[in-house]
């Protein structure tokens, strides 16, 4: 059980990437995080969103499903697609791997979710979708 949690469901489209890094950031200032540590959430979910929309619906639509839940001082989020999968996802979260190398997309986007946040879990099923699970256990902020 969690203390709070929240839904979204918008167009895997990339005017709605802010809007998710938003609502995942204006969801966590309940539990009182530093500067460093709403952008580095803000950056994570920037790039799982912006994932979804790239690679799962290729030029088709589709929607992402984000969710957040806290537990404590604990952050919980995860993004789901319903598209294409992901056929190797080892593969897919070695630095530099891009399925998209001609629109110079850096292969970066996993490998910076894993440096901001404590844990990612990466689940897909070709043909199916792709869901990320990713938590951030904010530090107590004393003397603000």
């Amino acid at each position: 059980m969690y203390d709070n949690e929240m839904a979204l469901s918008f167009r895997a489209v990339s005017a709605n990437e802010s809007f998710a890094r938003i609502s995942v950031a204006a969801f966590a200032v309940q539990l009182d995080p530093a500067v460093s540590e709403i952008t580095e959430i803000k950056t994570a979910v920037s790039e799982a969103v912006t994932n979804s929309i790239i690679h799962a619906y290729d030029d088709s639509d589709g929607f992402v499903h984000l969710w957040c839940g806290i537990k404590e001082n604990k952050l919980y989020i995860k993004i789901s697609d319903d598209g294409k999968g992901i056929k190797d996802i080892h593969m897919a979260m070695e630095p530099l791997f891009t399925t998209k190398p001609e629109q110079e997309r850096s292969g970066l986007g996993f490998t910076i979710m894993q440096s901001f946040m404590d844990e990612i879990d990466v689940k897909s099923e070709f043909g199916k979708g792709t869901l990320v699970s990713m938590s951030k256990t904010i530090s107590p902020q004393s003397g603000r």
